[in-house]
């Protein structure tokens, strides 16, 4: 057994690209991603899972077809699955996300800003 310390830090110093999530780690079928945000995400959803947002630097809001909700530096906020959304940071932040393995980042909505799935950093 490894008793290897992740410093959330030093990977998000690795990652140069926004939106596309990177995995530090697995608990059951759950998987911990950084991830940095800048600008404007699209429109989606995920039908079959929730989606947390951990921000860890910066401020993030999150578009609902409904409202807004709006999360700084050591906030956290759960989109229910099946709930179309839209992530926003006007200025570059470093989010950790927590869902299933497998989840693909665009949900049904696809596009160029889909991500590649399982990339660990």
């Amino acid at each position: 057994m490894s008793h290897t310390v992740i410093n959330l830090a030093d990977k998000l110093s690795k990652i140069n690209e926004h939106w596309s999530p990177r995995v530090v780690a697995e608990m059951n079928e759950l998987q911990f991603k950084l991830v940095k945000l800048g600008g404007e995400f699209v429109w989606h959803q995920h039908d079959d899972t929730d989606e947390a947002f951990l921000v860890l630097d910066g401020q993030i809001r999150i578009d609902f077809r409904d409202g807004v909700v709006e999360l700084g530096a050591g906030e956290m906020y759960v989109v229910p699955r099946g709930v179309s959304h839209r992530p926003v940071a006007e200025q570059e932040a470093s989010v950790m996300l927590i869902e299933p393995r497998g989840v693909v980042n665009t949900g049904e909505a696809g596009g160029e800003l889909t991500a590649e799935n399982d990339r660990w950093i």
